[in-house]
């Protein structure tokens, strides 16, 4: 009777996975196939059916990947809600650039001209199923329906905690251009977004606007999924912002290395880093920039003004939700690097001083 017991429990998670699977397919996206799997495939950083990073030793840890299984203390995630500031979008006034974080790695850049939306993640959850990886309270009071009209879409890589689908479906009437890294487009044209309104770049590639808006696809070390069994299908980058006055650059998710100082040198110095800070682990060492390394990514970059990003809303690693702003405060100081910290939501423009105020104090 046992064996029977334990052969239903088989059959009956495999027909769970199975239907969950069905349900939640859309999610999950679409690899590029025919014409523009194709078009990948002459690229010189796509080899073996897949995209490499620059450095070798950046793919030599893939074994570790199911280590993050492992226990995490109560502090990975805050215990009350996060401070927030209600803002209208539709409003802001732009004498310069304007930059509202939302938590994690959502942006949006006003530049005058222009709305830029980066990474947005509205829904209440990163991951193909609803409730997997569930935000922290009070990261959730902005939402697709709140963004300005989209000039510009721009996403870093396809992982579930930057390419959401379901913020990307109440968002895609919005949208006039997405600015994506080869092969990410394939997710959006299964989504029923226009090919004709997507732009893919390799890393060093730009493409400029009529306002003369420059985005530029830059170098990014960390790979590319939405499922376990396919990797790295889609390139993932980080990206130069110039806008003619302002310079501005986003890492997406990325480890340390020297591309970090070879793109300060191409196309720096900027009056803004929006680095990653937080996610951190040694399951994958090379894929996020450790405790400290923003701030000596933002010195190689020869930025004048860092501003954390990818903290602060998800839980991905085993270190206190503050852990990484708590950390990067003191090595930035030490090199000489300002850092600005506003509340989700809150609008800083640049040029003025520092949001400083430490409103994350809290465990």
């Amino acid at each position: 009777m046992k064996r029977y017991g334990l052969l239903f429990a088989i059959t009956t998670a495999i027909i769970l996975v199975f239907s969950i699977g069905c349900r939640f397919v859309k999610s999950v996206g679409q690899n590029p196939k025919g014409a523009s799997l194709a078009e990948l495939e002459k690229l010189p950083n796509y080899k073996n059916g897949a995209f490499e990073n620059a450095a070798e030793e950046a793919d030599s840890t893939k074994k570790h990947k199911w280590l993050f299984l492992r226990s995490r203390p109560k502090t990975v995630r805050p215990s009350q809600p996060l401070p927030w500031v209600k803002t209208d979008l539709n409003t802001l006034p732009t004498p310069t650039p304007a930059v509202v974080w939302f938590g994690h790695s959502s942006m949006l850049i006003k530049t005058g001209k222009e709305n830029i939306l980066i990474d947005p993640i509205f829904s209440n959850y990163a991951g193909p199923i609803a409730g997997l990886i569930r935000a922290f309270p009070g990261t959730n009071h902005y939402h697709a329906e709140d963004m300005p009209p989209i000039d510009v879409l721009l996403i870093s890589h396809d992982h579930y905690d930057h390419l959401d689908y379901q913020t990307f479906k109440k968002l895609k009437n919005k949208i006039k251009l997405a600015i994506v890294p080869m092969g990410v487009g394939s997710d959006l044209v299964y989504w029923g977004f226009e090919r004709k309104k997507i732009v893919e770049l390799n890393w060093d590639q730009s493409v400029t606007l009529p306002t003369g808006l420059q985005i530029t696809a830059t170098p990014a070390q960390h790979k590319s999924n939405r499922t376990y069994s396919q990797e790295n299908k889609t390139l993932w980058a980080s990206f130069v912002i110039n806008t003619g006055s302002y310079r501005m650059y986003y890492s997406g998710d990325s480890g340390y290395g020297p591309h970090f100082k070879q793109i300060g040198e191409k196309y720096g110095p900027f009056d803004i880093a929006f680095l990653e800070c937080g996610q951190y682990s040694p399951n994958w060492p090379w894929a996020h920039l450790w405790i400290g390394q923003a701030a000596q990514a933002a010195a190689d970059l020869n930025a004048r003004l860092l501003q954390p990003v990818h903290w602060a809303k998800f839980v991905a690693a085993n270190h206190p939700w503050n852990e990484p702003v708590n950390k990067l405060l003191p090595a930035a100081a030490k090199s000489g690097i300002p850092v600005s910290v506003p509340r989700i939501g809150e609008p800083y423009y640049l040029g003025e001083p520092p949001k400083t105020y430490v409103w994350w104090n809290f465990k």
